[in-house]
């Protein structure tokens, strides 16, 4: 029989000082509620980026590809890709799928309201499915009228409101360029993003109204979008896609596109990493303390156990396992605690956010079983490795002055 062990488990249980119970418990709930708070933490910030990235890239894809000239206006200059070009892309085993695209400045006038909007125009071959996860009402434009579809038009919730626009409205859109022209469009359907940069600036339509309005040839586009399979290798992706263009061509990532937005998903990792710290210094502060108070209290038994003949190293292994018993107890209700509110938010979303600061109405939470297990074992590791430092205070105990210590 383990002896230390068994001595630990009868202090442990068997306590009956009210104090140090107390204590004990206090250490507990900070060893919980730390581990609750690490892997809440990681989870959100996790949940955070990940939406936002799919917001982002959903809409405007990860890498895009347009003419290399000094055209810095919001319309791409045509060009008309070379088969080679083409065949690359779809050769290239890292890209889930690319579209053509093209855009063009306009004002959209209704109600006796005005907007500045970059219309972008898009072909059948566009892949609707994440405008069809953010549709608010309606459906999306049909391009198997030709003719109909360079009148339909996609808008976002915010325009919709700026405008007091609804699914089924028809409007005018006044196209910028010299002399400027005027279509008539309807609206199919609202969609929201919920990211304020894509919302206000964007409105979806045909590509080939754009090539009408501009006289470009029947091929001619603005650009691709290209989706990865991976976004995790997107500098590697980017990178290869840039070297194997054609000279007139240039690539821009979705984060070169977007770098407010990135950098300030970049900076949420170091807010992290500072919870984490706090946090891991709360509740090692709480076991320290737990374990000095026990040891202070049960200095008679300390003396006690000495005389029998019990090492330094024996009765410190007895309240290191004691204080690994309450660890281990904290550990498991912090568990307890922060999966159950991943859960709850999770299947509920019931913490709330302001979608116009944050780009989401709700705290988005992804938790991971290897974040889980390392923020666990961590947190048992760190905590013994510190707590054997007050535990070396029981070296310092006289037998003979423990014994008369109350």
């Amino acid at each position: 029989m383990n002896t230390e062990y068994f001595i630990a488990g009868r202090i442990a249980i068997k306590s009956e000082r009210t104090f140090s119970k107390l204590i004990v418990r206090i250490a507990i709930a900070g060893v919980m509620l730390s581990l609750a708070v690490m892997m809440l933490s990681v989870a959100i910030i996790k949940g955070f980026k990940t939406e936002i990235q799919e917001k982002v890239r959903g809409y405007i894809g990860d890498v895009r590809i347009f003419k290399f000239d000094l055209n810095n206006s919001f319309e791409l200059s045509p060009f008309v890709p070379e088969p080679a070009t083409i065949a690359r892309l779809k050769s290239n085993p890292e890209i889930e799928y690319f579209q053509p695209y093209a855009t063009k400045p306009a004002i959209i006038s209704a109600n006796d309201e005005v907007e500045g909007i970059n219309f972008k125009g898009i072909d059948k071959t566009f892949n609707w499915d994440y405008i069809r996860k953010h549709l608010v009402s309606g459906t999306v434009i049909n391009f198997a009228d030709s003719a109909a579809a360079t009148k339909q038009i996609m808008i976002s919730q915010f325009t919709a409101n700026r405008l007091k626009l609804k699914t089924g409205d028809n409007f005018i859109m006044h196209f910028v360029q010299d002399p400027p022209r005027r279509r008539p469009f309807k609206i199919v359907g609202i969609y929201d993003i919920g990211v304020e940069e894509i919302d206000k600036g964007f409105v979806l339509g045909d590509l080939n109204l754009i090539r009408r309005l501009n006289n470009w040839k029947p091929n001619e586009i603005g650009g691709i979008e290209i989706r990865v399979k991976d976004f995790s290798k997107l500098r590697t992706i980017s990178t290869n896609i840039y070297t194997n263009l054609e000279t007139r061509l240039k690539s821009e990532s979705v984060q070169e596109y977007f770098p407010a937005i990135f950098t300030w998903l970049s900076l949420l990792d170091v807010n992290t990493k500072i919870i984490l710290a706090l946090m891991m210094v709360v509740g090692v502060i709480n076991m320290i303390t737990a374990l000095l108070i026990m040891i202070l209290e049960r200095t008679n038994m300390i003396g006690m156990l000495k005389t029998f003949g019990m090492t330094d190293f024996s009765v410190m292994k007895i309240f290191l396992y004691n204080a690994l018993y309450l660890v281990g107890i904290g550990v498991v209700l912090g568990n307890i605690l922060g999966l159950g509110l991943a859960f709850l938010q999770t299947h509920t979303h019931i913490f709330k956010l302001d979608q116009a600061s944050y780009y989401l109405s709700y705290v988005p939470i992804e938790v991971q079983f290897l974040d889980v297990l390392l923020l666990n074992i961590c947190t048992i590791v760190i905590c013994f490795v510190v707590l054997i430092i007050p535990s070396l205070l029981v070296s310092r105990i006289s037998p003979l002055k423990a014994i008369r210590f109350k």
